[in-house]
């Protein structure tokens, strides 16, 4: 692995004195990187500890989790233990497993960065996650962003020391070492994309040219090459930056086409879009800067592009809505963004303004206040259950509301939206007690 601290070296990913965090699942790759940064600490003068995150989606993870723990110990190095709820994540916030999980575990890496329990964190990506990267992006549509890869050093904190070494050369290193691992069930499941390009493809692809892998990481470090001199020579000092907004003189748009484009990805990063944007999606803001003023394009990631006058207006309506749960009971339950909900078991069920009332003992043990998600249903009242999003639309409530509306629900079906109708599962039907509930803005 002499091939590595080379890497380490020629990059600048380490300094001296820094502690160094490994992003560890207990498999072949990330043991093997924290064996390895282990071995040479002394050499770098670094501290290596051990971050494992156990995302909570099968059955064996904790036991997964302990393991690594325990080798680490073994080692000699420290290691950190988390767990998190991948599959509530993806079910809360409407998101698939993968990126709820992704998102997860940067959220624990971010946190250990701002507590300052490490100064950098290393990934263990190989050459062969270099080449599917590049092909999962191309394959996408993607630009040249897509097409250079994964860098070596992303934001100054996340360091890939493997990222030119090829998965046989890491198994040979943990076998020479006799490094135990694990072996994750859900690589083989190939219904997920990522799964289906290694598993299927890429050695369909090896099997006719053997240097297909090295071929491909090369031909996104040429164009990453290219793509840094490019950005080197863009001058931009014109674009406007008010808040999640950035505003692109028109006058920019009749640079060439590269050079448009780069401009486009750099101002959207600038206003927090970090996505990789397809080259659809930036040849229609191109097209946009000669249309009509007053014209707009919605893109993706919550993007929305406006030529206004002399400007083409790229503008992040990315709305981070608070997380929100609460359990039923009789008080007031604070609502992000909303206000409050007052809930309370009354004999009176005349009909009040802003009042709702509801049989509770028709509702779930299980049911909790929440905000509304993909996929919720709703029985009116009188009969009839259909998803909660057409509901709300025949009920006229604005868009912009529907999102922090706080609704009681068991998994996905809502029982009562409060401040708009309760379900007809649960209307009051010769009972002497009921609830009622209000909500009392801010």
């Amino acid at each position: 692995m002499q091939n590595v601290l080379d890497f380490i070296t020629q990059n600048n990913l380490i300094k001296p004195g820094e502690r160094i965090g490994v992003g560890v699942s207990g498999g072949s790759d990330s043991m093997a990187l924290v064996h390895f940064l282990h071995s040479v600490s002394d050499q770098l003068d670094i501290e290596v500890v051990a971050i494992c995150v156990d995302h909570g989606i099968r059955e064996e993870s904790r036991d997964e989790a302990n393991f690594v723990v325990a080798k680490c110990k073994e080692m000699g190095v420290r290691a950190y233990k988390f767990r998190i709820d991948a599959p509530k994540l993806a079910k809360e916030r409407n998101i698939s497993l993968e990126t709820a999980a992704r998102d997860g575990r940067y959220g624990v890496f971010e946190s250990l960065f701002k507590k300052d329990v490490v100064d950098k964190i290393a990934l263990a990506h190989h050459l062969s996650d270099q080449a599917e990267t590049i092909l999962m992006h191309i394959f996408r549509g993607s630009g040249v962003s897509g097409a250079r890869g994964m860098d070596a050093v992303r934001d100054k904190k996340y360091i890939r020391p493997l990222l030119t070494t090829s998965k046989e050369e890491i198994l040979d290193y943990v076998n020479f070492n006799n490094i135990d691992y694990v072996d994750d069930s859900s690589n083989n499941d190939n219904s997920y994309s990522r799964n289906y390009l290694r598993n299927v493809i890429l050695p369909q692809i090896t099997q006719k040219w053997p240097g297909a892998v090295k071929a491909i990481a090369n031909f996104g470090k040429a164009i990453k090459e290219d793509d840094d001199y490019i950005n080197s020579q863009i001058y931009a000092d014109a674009i406007i930056y008010e808040e999640k907004e950035a505003k692109i003189p028109l006058s920019y748009f009749m640079y060439p086409s590269p050079i448009i484009a780069r401009m486009i990805i750099k101002a959207l990063k600038n206003i927090g879009v970090v996505c990789d944007f397809e080259k659809k999606h930036i040849d229609a803001i191109k097209e946009l800067a000669k249309s009509d003023n007053g014209k707009r394009v919605s893109l993706p990631f919550d993007v929305v592009a406006i030529k206004d006058y002399d400007y083409l207006t790229l503008a992040n309506r990315k709305k981070e809505i608070p997380r929100f749960e609460a359990e039923l009971r009789c008080g007031e339950v604070d609502v992000p963004e909303v206000g409050k909900l007052v809930v309370k078991r009354v004999k009176d069920f005349e009909p009040r303004e802003n009042v709702l009332f509801f049989d509770y003992r028709k509702v779930p043990k299980t049911a909790v206040w929440r905000f509304r998600r993909d996929g919720d249903v709703f029985t009116k009242f009188g009969g009839g259950t259909k998803k909660l999003k057409s509901f709300l639309i025949d009920k006229k409530v604005p868009q912009r509301k529907r999102d922090t509306l706080p609704v009681l629900a068991d998994d996905n079906e809502v029982y009562v939206i409060a401040g708009v109708e309760i379900s007809d599962k649960v209307k009051i039907e010769n009972v002497p007690t009921a609830y009622s509930v209000e909500v009392v803005a801010k």
